[in-house]
């Protein structure tokens, strides 16, 4: 199914990621995680080039759990039933956004932990 055109691709995108906003407690979860650290980000004057790592980072969190709850929906679609190869498969891409978040949170104390130590 193509668009007909531009304005309609960028409606499906915008639909796409507000039904996982609607629907999708972790996405609800990172975005206010990403914000907070955002604010924070502003509120102690980091550079400007930790601020585009910081935004860089929140968008690959992100990216990477929009792509594993799309591919989780597919997996259900094609496998309603159990199969190990579906729970690896599942395994693999919540590992990946983990991995993500985890490089996040390290981003943000490298970049946090020496603003913040010098308020003390």
């Amino acid at each position: 199914m193509k668009t007909k055109n531009l304005w309609e691709s960028f409606h499906h995108a915008f639909d796409g990621l507000m039904h996982c906003i609607r629907h999708e407690r972790n996405i609800r979860i990172h975005l206010t995680m990403g914000c907070l650290a955002l604010i924070l980000a502003v509120a102690l004057s980091v550079k400007p080039i930790e601020l585009v790592v910081l935004v860089l980072i929140i968008a690959a969190v992100i990216v990477s759990e929009m792509i594993n709850t799309a591919i989780e929906n597919v997996i259900d679609l094609v496998s309603p039933e159990f199969h190990p190869l579906a729970k690896i498969v599942k395994d693999i891409t919540a590992g990946a956004v983990l991995f993500s978040c985890i490089a996040a949170v390290i981003i943000g104390c490298l970049i946090f932990i020496p603003y913040l130590w010098a308020l003390l």
